[in-house]
């Protein structure tokens, strides 16, 4: 069976399983210490980037599909998840499925809700499927070079606006750094979200007065420098400022 024919057999299962018009696009972003990157699905029928998406089964509600697009995907279960917006454009995907009958599922009409999650990038073992050619972490400033599928560049481009404006209000890093980290490492991804370089004193000064992290008796070992001290988010605080949002930024 070529992939044509999976895509027009998978389109009847959808009939019966899903809720119509409506599909759920995952913008998954990991750190490697340095730059942003974004988990893509590489498509064997068109060679174009895909966001790990899908559709609503009819017993779930949104966020358990996006939920389980999401352990499909990274086989995580504990990850951090965000509704961002909802894109409604006519013909989102006619172009991409031209060339298949118009009564396939993936072909109609459809309102997409958009989720981003963060992610260790370490702990994730991405797994695509029987149409993936590969599923990859591509770096957000390669992505102007990809075929990438649809409105998928915007829907990253729009979940990246939002993280760097709830950045201001919500502490980040916990899904995105190891256990330990030192304070140039925390900076490191501040930095790399909102794309531009942050005075050091000014960010140590902050980030300490908002009262997420713990100072560990221990030192990063290695390099030409004085060994930086180790830190660790305070989990019971961390997660009262996310619920409440920063006072004193």
């Amino acid at each position: 069976m070529d992939f044509k024919e999976i895509i027009i057999n998978n389109s009847k299962k959808a009939y019966e399983m899903y809720v119509p018009h409506i599909s759920v696009d995952t913008v998954i972003f990991g750190f490697n210490g340095d730059q942003l990157k974004v988990l893509l699905l590489k498509m064997k029928f068109n060679q174009q980037w895909f966001l790990p998406g899908g559709y609503m089964k009819k017993e779930e509600n949104l966020e358990s599909a996006a939920i389980r697009i999401l352990r499909e995907r990274t086989q995580l279960d504990k990850i951090f998840l965000q509704e961002f917006a909802v894109f409604s454009e006519l013909n989102r995907s006619e172009e991409t499925f031209k060339d298949f009958p118009d009564d396939l599922w993936h072909k109609k009409r459809f309102i997409s809700v958009g989720y981003y999650a963060l992610v260790n990038h370490k702990d994730v073992s991405p797994i695509g499927d029987e149409l993936s050619e590969s599923c990859d972490w591509i770096y957000l400033d390669e992505l102007e070079n990809q075929n990438i599928t649809m409105d998928h560049k915007k829907i990253i481009e729009k979940a990246l606006n939002t993280l760097r404006e709830q950045i201001s209000y919500k502490p980040i890093g916990l899904n995105l750094l190891p256990e330990k980290f030192t304070l140039p490492e925390l900076q490191k991804l501040y930095e790399a979200i909102l794309g531009r370089t942050l005075n050091r004193g000014n960010f140590y000064r902050k980030i300490k007065n908002i009262g997420i992290l713990k100072k560990l008796d221990e030192q990063r070992k290695g390099g030409a420098h004085k060994a930086p001290d180790l830190y660790t988010f305070d989990l019971e605080n961390y997660f009262k400022i996310l619920e409440n949002g920063i006072t004193n930024w």
